[in-house]
């Protein structure tokens, strides 16, 4: 019956202070999934558990023990989780929040007509192109976090989108080929991009720096990208740092476009 009561005074904040939480769970869970520090962090999660049940117990001796490890935890946490904690405040710093619009994006039953106006179809067409010819290329699209930190990396552009001046970008004598271009709303942004590159081991080895760069891109942004291999002609999609699975061109079309929403 306490619980039935408790339920009941369950307010729209506690509702709020839930869902918040999952979330931050869920972007805890993003940033180490498929790293060393999953493993770290259900250890920690394991030694937090058996610290409650001590606790619970009265067993101060070992309860004590725990308990002094987990309050200087919070420094070791920093230390062992450098490099996501880094990629943590990327992912804030680097939000787009003029993009009123994509606030919700993830929520699926808040997801309204696409307001994005790239041209996937010319897109796609100049891939195909560049795959017929070996053509190497890597085009990364602009989603929610802006990406102008990576932009300056490269060259500015600001070209609208269309097949020919794709495939002229990534023209193997091409002075702008090297490198990758990002897009956003149809609009070129920069070329010759320099992309962080992932250097998991357990990447497939037919993955080339074009396709370790597109990995990289997508696990520190909420980015997606497009690599056509150089070696093998293959056309890649990447989002949230994994390889999409795709069938036709048609298929990637429309996983890009819902993406994009």
């Amino acid at each position: 019956m306490e619980i039935f009561r408790d339920l009941l005074k369950f307010t729209l904040i506690d509702i709020i202070d839930v869902f918040l939480v999952a979330l931050l769970l869920y972007y805890v869970y993003k940033l180490v999934k498929g790293t060393v520090a999953i493993n770290i962090f259900i250890g920690i999660v394991i030694i937090y558990i058996i610290w409650k049940v001590t606790e619970a117990l009265h067993m101060q001796l070992l309860s004590n023990i725990l308990g002094g490890f987990i309050s200087v935890g919070m420094f070791a946490l920093i230390v062992v989780f450098q490099q996501e904690l880094r990629k943590f405040l990327l992912m804030i710093g680097s939000t787009n929040f003029s993009k009123s619009s994509h606030l919700f994006k993830q929520l699926k039953f808040l997801k309204t007509e696409s307001s994005d106006n790239t041209n996937i179809d010319a897109i796609l067409s100049a891939c195909t192109k560049m795959a017929s010819t070996n053509t190497g290329a890597l085009i990364v699209f602009e989603r929610n976090n802006n990406l102008d930190f990576l932009a300056h990396t490269g060259d500015d552009m600001n070209i609208k989108v269309t097949e020919p001046i794709i495939e002229s970008i990534f023209f193997k004598n091409s002075p702008l080929h090297d490198g990758a271009i990002i897009i956003a709303d149809n609009i070129i942004k920069a070329t010759r991009v320099i992309l962080p590159v992932n250097n998991d081991k357990n990447l497939p080895q037919r993955f080339g720096l074009r396709h370790r760069a597109a990995v990289g891109v997508c696990e520190k942004t909420d980015a997606l990208a497009l690599v056509v291999s150089e070696e093998t002609g293959q056309i890649s999609y990447f989002k949230n740092g994994e390889f999409i699975m795709f069938e036709t061109i048609t298929e990637l079309k429309e996983l890009i476009k819902n993406d994009l929403v």
